[in-house]
């Protein structure tokens, strides 16, 4: 599970840029993070891939009130309202931006290109037409705190009696990692968004990475198939509840906006 989607900062900062909030540099500044470089293709009006800066501000003049995430997996369109090609490429990636306002998405395709030893990275998002419906099983923000909180703690008492819950000096290392980023970027967020939506988002990432560890340390105690079997079922609701809980946090600016009447 990915802890932090590219769709998830193109959400966030695009929602922060149509609203206002930050401007197009910083915007497009953290929308690309550590990769070379994004382009959108497929924009209404233009004939090819376009720079970022250009796309958002088309996508406002198109009639974009905010963006929305989705993080389908094989049997769960998270996110998701169709059509069916859409939602194809979308699984695919599996990740995706459905624009509020307007029927269009964006699916990113990654390219990795340069020698050995100096590998970069270019995102090109597909635009295509999306049907406008309601998104595919995203809670509310209150739902998801719950959901994630029960689900870990059922997770972790399998986990444990299994001796498989992320343990050893592999396990310690990748949390250490994780709260080092944590401390050194508070903002796990673009401004805008509700601290509830923070704090759901920073759990919900927390939990994938704990996920993450479970899966990369082999099998741990858990020695005979049955054993082997109990851990995947326990951890695969848990991570399921953790990609909604995660579109949930993506997602409140537009629900905020939309309960607001703005």
């Amino acid at each position: 599970m990915l802890s932090e989607p590219r769709s998830g900062r193109l959400a966030a900062w695009g929602n922060a840029l149509l609203a206002g909030l930050v401007s197009p540099d910083d915007a497009v500044l953290a929308i690309v993070g550590e990769d070379a470089v994004h382009r959108v293709e497929g924009l209404p009006g233009e004939s090819g891939p376009v720079g970022l800066t250009l796309a958002l501000g088309r996508l406002r003049a198109l009639g974009v009130k905010g963006l929305r995430v989705a993080l389908p997996a094989p049997g769960h369109p998270l996110g998701l309202s169709g059509p069916p090609d859409f939602n194809a490429r979308a699984l695919d990636a599996e990740e995706a931006v459905v624009c509020h306002g307007v029927a269009l998405g964006l699916v990113p395709e990654v390219y990795e290109a340069g020698p050995d030893g100096d590998v970069h990275v270019e995102v090109v998002w597909h635009c295509l037409a999306v049907r406008e419906a309601p998104p595919a099983d995203v809670p509310s923000l209150g739902e998801a705190e719950r959901e994630l909180a029960e689900a870990l703690r059922e997770a972790t008492e399998v986990l444990s009696r299994l001796d498989v819950a992320g343990s050893g000096p592999v396990a310690e290392a990748a949390v250490d990692a994780y709260r080092a980023r944590a401390e050194r970027g508070r903002e796990v967020l673009a401004p805008g968004y509700p601290p509830r939506a923070v704090r759901v988002l920073e759990l919900a990432q927390r939990v994938g990475l704990l996920i993450s560890v479970a899966y990369e340390n082999g099998h741990g105690g858990a020695v005979s198939a049955s054993e082997i079997s109990a851990r995947a079922l326990a951890l695969r609701p848990v991570e399921r509840t953790a990609r909604r809980a995660q579109v949930a946090a993506y997602n409140a600016f537009v629900e905020e906006r939309e309960r607001g009447g703005r």
